[in-house]
């Protein structure tokens, strides 16, 4: 029997109450409904419940005459169910298009699999309006890089298990991989890209290793622990970024132009910021930061809106940058 679509929340509603009486043991009719929940439905109203629960929900329900209610045969069973309000449909349906920029990432078969089990739970007589479906928004992400298969499982079982990684890795600038062993503490992601930051034997200190660049990966049966003095903070800005940081922090204070005014003013750049309005127009804006080359990189995205008051390695390493722009050009 289909559940219109119309009356379907109002009678859902009645037919998951009595689904809970009767996985309670509590032998359900419509008298003992009534009592128990305040309803006034007649006997007919109730069987017309019990119909939908068997027919379009294959409750292995029964009668039973001695307790003068209903039962399951099947003490396993259990009424799925979801139900979306128009305004979660309609943010679960904008919510899709955000996960397209996991495309081609690790984090994409699972994304997959939670909304098939989403769907698997919602009932086959409920019908959605496709004008609901919100096909007007649309996401800009990074270009993501390219994980060899099993490397991020691999990596992420370790950091949890506290397992020694031996991997095959190749840097930026290196012709070759070369085997290494790394203890994963924490996994980043930035700008598209996924990093793992930990202790390398290598180089016996804290380094950040990219997982594009890891061709092998195998969990190690030596443990370690994370030392009590490892502070995250140190080594990443959420942000401003992971890359080539040498962990001293810099108090960043940038002066933008007045046709940059309302773009700056309106953003939320960094959790430590000062931003304030000049009297020329112009904006100030002041944040703590341990990531002087990816503000560098933030800074000339600018394009010359961007004006650098201090500290003066970072005037000093625009300049540099700028210049170089410049003489290949």
């Amino acid at each position: 029997m289909p559940v219109d679509k119309h009356e379907s929340p109002h009678i859902l509603s009645y037919v998951i109450e009595i689904d809970k009486a009767i996985r309670n043991g509590e032998f359900p009719n419509a008298n003992k409904m009534n009592k128990k929940k305040g309803w006034t439905i007649s006997r007919s109203t109730f069987l017309r419940y019990m119909d939908i629960l068997r027919d379009s929900y294959n409750a292995p329900a029964e009668f039973d005459y001695k307790k003068n209610g209903y039962y399951y045969t099947d003490n396993t069973y259990f009424l799925q169910q979801v139900m979306l309000k128009e305004g979660e449909l309609l943010s679960l349906s904008t919510i899709l298009p955000l996960m397209e920029q996991y495309k081609n990432t690790p984090l994409e078969a699972s994304f997959r699999n939670l909304m098939q089990k989403l769907v698997e739970m919602l009932p086959d007589t409920i019908s959605v309006d496709s004008a609901f479906i919100n096909n007007e928004v649309h996401f800009i992400s990074a270009p993501v890089t390219k994980i060899q298969d099993g490397v991020f499982e691999a990596v992420l079982r370790a950091t949890k298990l506290h397992r020694t990684l031996q991997i095959e890795y190749k840097t930026a600038t290196a012709l070759e991989f070369n085997l290494r062993e790394f203890d994963p503490y924490h996994i980043i992601c930035q700008k598209g890209s996924w990093y793992v930051l930990g202790f390398s034997y290598h180089s016996n200190a804290v380094r950040l290793y990219a997982m594009s660049r890891i061709r092998t990966c195998t969990l190690t049966e030596k443990s370690f622990q994370i030392p009590a003095d490892f502070k995250l903070e140190e080594h990443i800005d959420p942000e401003m970024g992971v890359w080539s940081n040498s962990g001293e922090h810099f108090t960043v204070e940038i002066e933008f132009a007045k046709w940059l005014k309302t773009y700056v003013m309106e953003r939320v750049w960094h959790k430590t910021q000062t931003i304030r309005e000049n009297a020329d127009g112009t904006v100030y804006l002041s944040f703590e930061t341990n990531q002087i080359d990816q503000t560098v990189n933030w800074i000339l995205s600018f394009a010359g809106g961007a004006k650098v008051l201090s500290p003066q390695v970072l005037k000093d390493s625009v300049k540099a940058a700028a210049q170089k722009i410049l003489s290949e050009n």
